[in-house]
């Protein structure tokens, strides 16, 4: 139970945010080409509280650290911390993820960092251009790697970080996209369904109700442990769709993610008015 809690906290984090929408339509693959640039800013951050039942587990912190170009394309560099509470008596984990994806939301960087107590282990995927993925584990202390390897896919793929990034930006109608994605090293993918109509939405750090956009879909693919399926989140109803509140359904149950901080000078939740 030790290992399988740590494991379903790490996992089901990344991959935050039946088929019933509230009109009738047909599933549609995503075309990230036609995706208008982002609203993203260097120095965006936000900070999510876990819970499991009436138990606070730790935090996921996401942000936007920096916005280069390379290879003649503007390149968004972002990273997720996720860190369990101390003196939980079953879970005690501490991962980075980084991800670096284009103005269409297509990743050409992934790193996942697991900070053990004795070494570091890291996987790493570059993305390239032709559709392959170049593959690297291994651990920080150690100059050999566990893997290292090439692989084709015969399209682009998104990984678990840049998903979150891309779902913010598919708002303004009811409707339902197929995500490819590329996690755990298999090709699988996400499918999420957009509502339309906006909701009022609570959460304890601020005093008032947000105005915001609802989605839940299918996650198609099978973390450690079962990590699979139904969830749903909700999202700002403004320019940025920042993620407001998610609900996961995990092996063991149910697992909510609740925003409790955010850059001031950036963002502010919108108000909800009838």
């Amino acid at each position: 139970m030790n290992i399988l809690l740590k494991t379903l906290f790490s996992t089901s984090l990344i991959y935050l945010f039946s088929f019933q929408l509230l009109y009738p339509q047909n599933e549609i693959s995503i075309d990230n080409n036609a995706v208008p640039a982002p609203k993203l800013l260097v120095g965006e951050e936000y900070t999510y509280i876990v819970k499991y039942a009436f138990l606070n587990l730790g935090e996921l912190r996401i942000n936007v650290f920096a916005k280069d170009t390379i290879d003649g394309k503007i390149i968004y560099k972002s990273r997720a911390y996720i860190d369990s509470y101390e003196g939980l008596p079953f879970v005690d984990i501490h991962q980075i993820h980084e991800s670096w994806f284009d103005s269409s939301f297509y990743p050409v960087y992934f790193q996942a960092l697991i900070l053990n107590k004795n070494d570091t282990s890291y996987t790493r995927y570059f993305f390239q251009n032709d559709n392959r993925v170049h593959i690297i584990k291994g651990e920080m202390n150690s100059t050999k790697t566990v893997r290292d390897t090439v692989i084709n896919l015969d399209k682009r793929f998104q990984d678990g970080l840049s998903l979150l990034f891309t779902a913010r930006y598919h708002f303004g109608f009811s409707h339902t996209i197929l995500f490819p994605c590329y996690i755990g090293e298999d090709t699988s993918s996400a499918l999420i369904n957009y509502y339309y109509n906006d909701e009022d939405i609570s959460i304890d750090a601020v005093d008032y109700s947000i105005k915001s956009l609802r989605l839940d879909g299918t996650a198609n693919f099978s973390g450690i442990f079962g990590f699979t399926g139904y969830f749903e989140g909700w999202f700002s109803d403004d320019e940025f769709h920042v993620p407001l509140t998610a609900d996961l359904q995990v092996l063991i149950g149910n697992v909510t993610l609740e925003l409790i901080d955010w850059n001031n000078n950036l963002w502010q939740p919108p108000a909800y008015n009838e």
